[in-house]
């Protein structure tokens, strides 16, 4: 059998108005972030979920509740948090993007890799391949477990992943499909 993921990313944040990458600093979410948590509901009511895993983060706890709360069971998951970046959590963007596509294999100073992200998220790919068997599970996190997803069940490159994200390309849309086999 497989699981069927779809992927969202949490609302937009204070930190993202700001153009900071926040990492592991647990910031809220804005106002535009809060408005996008509650329309998601709206543009994802016909899809139906056994399951909606979060981060702990809480930008993502609070989108994930803004969502889905008192109607799907949601479950919050350290291992869906964002790349730590060590020294560089809640600096501004100018600085870490760009040393983002360097990090796969060496870690942010005081920090992990995005190797590291991948570990984390392989092993929770893991749990779900034991206890989601045939199910719909819904996942709200950040760009990094985002990215694993696309290195791991779409097969690209690290490489290729970071170039086709959305946020470069500007193609938001309301959930990304990984079927987990």
């Amino acid at each position: 059998m497989s699981i069927k993921i779809t992927y969202f990313v949490h609302g937009t944040t204070t930190d993202n108005e700001k153009e900071i990458s926040s990492g592991w600093s647990d910031v809220e979410l804005s106002e535009l972030g809060i408005k996008q948590s509650i329309d998601l509901w709206d543009q994802t009511k016909d899809t139906s979920f056994d399951v909606v895993f979060c981060s702990d983060l809480k930008r993502a706890v609070k989108s994930a509740e803004l969502t889905f709360k008192n109607k799907v069971e949601i479950i919050q998951d350290e291992r869906l948090r964002e790349c730590n970046y060590g020294e560089f959590n809640a600096k501004p963007s100018e600085i870490v993007e760009p040393m983002q596509e360097k990090m796969i294999t060496d870690k942010f100073p005081g920090g992990e890799s995005y190797e590291d992200v991948k570990m984390r998220i392989n092993n929770f790919l893991d749990f779900l391949k034991q206890n989601y068997d045939g199910k719909s599970v819904a996942i709200i996190a950040h760009k990094a477990p985002q990215l694993v997803l696309d290195v791991l069940l779409k097969n690209k490159t690290w490489e290729q992943a970071f170039l086709d994200d959305w946020r470069k390309t500007k193609s938001w849309q309301p959930g990304w499909d990984y079927i987990l086999e």
